[in-house]
């Protein structure tokens, strides 16, 4: 069925209730933010306290999956039409799939995590080798593996049902097996499709907070200014108006070249860190704990003994992966046009992984390497601030006055190419899946986007991680249930595909025993054939 028949045209109730939900959350913020936070910390408690057990449950449930669907005889079938090839050669696939594993969360966490976990560890003694290695291996387990499966299982149906079947760009297109098209077109529909838009708008508010409490505390560390709420708005409506006149313009290319700058920014930072902050050091702990990782991903996985731990960091994480589902699953869907579901689903669970967990161990090695060679100085930075782990380590490596400006112009960019994608994502999500949405519509969730996070600022305050937090675990709940029906809906669509196990098979037989007979019936008719 073609893409604009499958959407009745018509008042465009996604986008008005998303806009309702977002108008109210900013008027709330803005009108009481104590009752926010008071609200935000009640829902806090019971996702994780209550429910913890659920995301962990659910996460590990989409690596077997994941794994399953990919080794089994659908991972044959297309992402497109039988016939249809690859979109990108594989140099430029794989490298937007790594381009896709680079964000702000990546750049926050790079030495924050990993040396709070130092000194706080899920079960080891407190600054011990032991304590390292554990903290390696939970920053691994944190950014490798699971995450990127949730991104592929909420992409694969995206991919499926938009190239296969040619359905409109959205999660509801997904649901078709389980609910057909009239549920997909009816109210049901539309309820799914709102959830995408709010799982993207809160998960993408939780990067974009961390993204500017991070270039204010490395203003505040580099250069002593003072890190304020009105200086982080500011940034935050800076940002927002520089890439909302940017999609107003049409600046497609300067746009572009940004994207490219980050990346070969990344890049540069790696190989820095690399080669000052201890070689030798950072080979070792990422050989020893992507090991213990491996080893211990399954008792990692399902492992609730810490509450306090697995509440703060896994969870939350877990909870941020499924927000961020609706937009990294239409990004890794989108690029792997024309691939098949195998290639699809190992590509995007183990590439972009394994780019995370080399940066990280990169940036812990190194960071470990040298708060043992300074006598505690990048431990003293965290304790003070999470937002000064990299920039402490930058200042102990040469060239600090270059590269610690550097390093904010890394997080600005960053910032700006996640909410210019996010705009474009939560265009697309309510414009009936138009993969070519409208500049204007554009434009109002690039100013929507950077209200919601400044409310997320201003209600937060000292406590701003928290309400971060709570943003993601709140949004990903209702989205969870989505990814989990969606998986049920590809397995039956999957049993019913036309393709090389289906009627495709069996037209191929047909048409190989009609060649056969012509050939015979030929050899028949030729004179050598009449001699015999």
């Amino acid at each position: 069925m073609p893409v604009n028949e499958s959407k009745p045209a018509g008042r465009n109730h996604v986008l008005i209730i998303s806009l309702v939900i977002v108008i109210a959350f900013v008027l709330y913020g803005a009108l009481a933010p104590e009752s926010l936070n008071a609200v935000s910390g009640v829902l806090f408690k019971v996702f994780t306290g209550d429910f913890g057990w659920l995301y962990l449950l659910v996460v590990f449930a989409l690596v077997v999956y994941t794994v399953a669907i990919a080794l089994s005889k659908y991972g044959r079938i297309k992402l497109g039409h039988d016939d249809e090839k690859p979109e990108f050669s594989n140099f430029k696939w794989f490298a937007q799939l790594f381009g896709g594993g680079m964000g702000i969360g990546l750049v926050f966490w790079s030495v924050a995590e990993p040396v709070s976990d130092f000194m706080a560890p899920p079960s080891a003694d407190p600054l011990t080798n032991a304590a390292m290695h554990e903290a390696m291996q939970t920053v691994f387990f944190h950014w490798g593996i699971s995450p990127w499966v949730i991104f592929a299982v909420g992409g694969l149906a995206l991919g499926y049902f938009a190239f296969r079947k040619d359905r409109p760009f959205l999660v509801s297109s997904a649901f078709e097996p389980l609910i057909g098209l009239k549920g997909v077109n009816g109210p049901l529909g539309k309820a799914i499709d709102i959830l995408a838009v709010f799982a993207t708008i809160f998960g993408v508010a939780t990067s974009l907070g961390l993204g500017t409490v991070q270039i204010t505390g490395g203003l505040q560390y580099v250069y002593g200014i003072q890190d304020t709420t009105l200086l982080e708005v500011i940034i935050i409506a800076a940002i927002t108006a520089l890439f909302t006149l940017a999609t107003l313009s049409g600046l497609g290319k300067a746009m572009q070249i940004v994207a490219d700058v980050k990346v070969y920014l990344s890049i540069a930072f790696m190989v820095f860190i690399f080669i000052f902050g201890g070689a030798v050091f950072i080979c070792n702990i990422f050989v020893t704990d992507l090991g213990g990782y491996l080893q211990n991903f399954i008792a990692k996985s399902l492992w609730m003994e810490n509450g306090d731990f697995v509440q703060g960091w896994t969870i939350f994480y877990w909870a941020w992966w499924i927000a961020w589902a609706p937009f990294c699953g239409q990004f890794v869907a989108r690029v792997s046009r024309g691939r098949t579901i195998r290639e699809y689903l190992l590509a995007v669970m183990l590439l972009p992984a394994g780019f995370c967990v080399i940066w990280l161990a990169i940036y812990g090695g190194a960071a470990f390497n040298i708060d043992a060679m300074t006598g505690g100085a990048i431990q003293a930075a965290v304790s003070a601030s999470t937002t000064y782990g990299l920039f402490a380590l930058l200042q102990q490596l040469p060239i600090y006055v270059v590269t610690a400006p550097l390093a904010i112009a890394l997080i600005v960019i960053c910032f700006w190419g996640s909410a210019n994608s996010a705009t474009f994502v939560l265009s697309m999500l309510t414009d009936h899946g138009n993969m070519e949405p409208g500049k204007a519509l554009r434009v109002g969730w690039g100013i929507a986007q950077g209200a919601v996070t400044i409310v997320c600022i201003i209600v937060g305050g000292t406590e701003i991680l928290k309400i971060l937090q709570t943003l993601s675990i709140a949004a990903a709940f209702p989205y969870m249930f989505v990814i989990v029906f969606s998986a049920i809906a590809m397995v039956k669509a999957l049993k019913e595909d036309p393709g090389p196990y289906g009627a495709f098979t069996r037209q191929r037989k047909e048409q190989l025993a009609l060649e056969e007979s012509a050939r015979e019936h030929a050899a028949q008719a030729s004179p050598s054939g009449m001699l015999e």
